[in-house]
């Protein structure tokens, strides 16, 4: 199985299993994928997720470019199009599956193509020492198309987004912080150690108010301020009649940590 998936308590940890092949992505494993995340996205007992891929020299390279290539040549432009608008995208969640849980991408050596486009899919990114991150596909005589034109300039600023695109020019780490491409850039070594960290720290809160945060932010992008404020507001209330946000008024008050159970 080129997808292995694995729970760890709270945690999901989702590995792209394809070291032979630089964790490269085609059909079948994109599908497994999808299966991945929405075993994810439902299962209650499951409130964070780390993506990453296997060895050491590859988070992933992108799409298998000869399988896929070959399976939408054999597709008409309007089937290539419906496929498009119904169907999970490279990776499982680039395009048409919402999971409002949080994600968070430990991105190990080369994250190129539709790997960055997977990553820039996830709400958090903790790269490696040794990553390199690139949008290369116009030297492909192709552009983006699993959302790199659209994530990149709503995560770092316009000019730096184009630049990659246009350019299709590669990256390290640290240019990656820099621009605020990832969180954090670690060892090697220390990479999936940092993961869990930031896994740890996320489960210590109240998942439902984790996912609708999750939510209020990404929704919130699309629309004008007031609108957002708005939404922010609509999602706020009900969270206010949980369980949950009863026993973390209950914790403040009796100074002690809360136990949150999701309800």
């Amino acid at each position: 199985m080129p997808i292995r998936f694995e729970r760890r308590e709270r945690l999901a940890l989702i590995t792209i299993d394809r070291p032979e092949a630089l964790n490269a992505l085609d059909l079948d494993l994109s599908r497994e994928m999808a299966e991945a995340w929405i075993t994810y996205r439902d299962d209650p007992e499951l409130w964070v997720a780390i993506v990453t891929g296997a060895g050491e020299k590859a988070f992933s390279t992108g799409a298998d470019l000869k399988s896929v290539a070959e399976f939408y040549r054999s597709l008409t432009p309007v089937q290539r199009r419906v496929r498009a608008e119904s169907q999970p995208g490279l990776g499982g969640v680039t395009r048409n599956l919402e999971v409002w849980k949080p994600i968070i991408a430990a991105v190990n050596g080369y994250c190129f193509g539709g790997g960055l486009e997977l990553a820039l899919a996830c709400d958090l990114r903790i790269a490696s020492d040794n990553a390199q991150f690139g949008l290369t596909e116009t030297s492909w005589g192709i552009i983006p198309g699993a959302g790199g034109t659209q994530r990149l300039p709503r995560l770092v600023p316009a000019g730096l987004a184009l630049e990659m695109i246009l350019t299709a020019k590669k990256i390290d780490a640290a240019e990656a912080y820099r621009i605020g491409l990832v969180n954090q850039v670690v060892l090697l070594a220390e990479l999936m150690d940092a993961a869990m960290e930031m896994a740890s720290r996320i489960c210590t809160n109240a998942p439902l108010a984790i996912q609708t945060a999750k939510l209020a932010v990404w929704k919130g992008l699309d629309l004008p301020l007031a609108d957002g404020l708005r939404l922010e507001q609509a999602l706020a209330e009900p969270l206010r009649q949980t369980e949950d946000a009863q026993e973390g008024l209950t914790a403040f008050l009796e100074k002690r940590q809360p136990q949150f159970k999701g309800s």
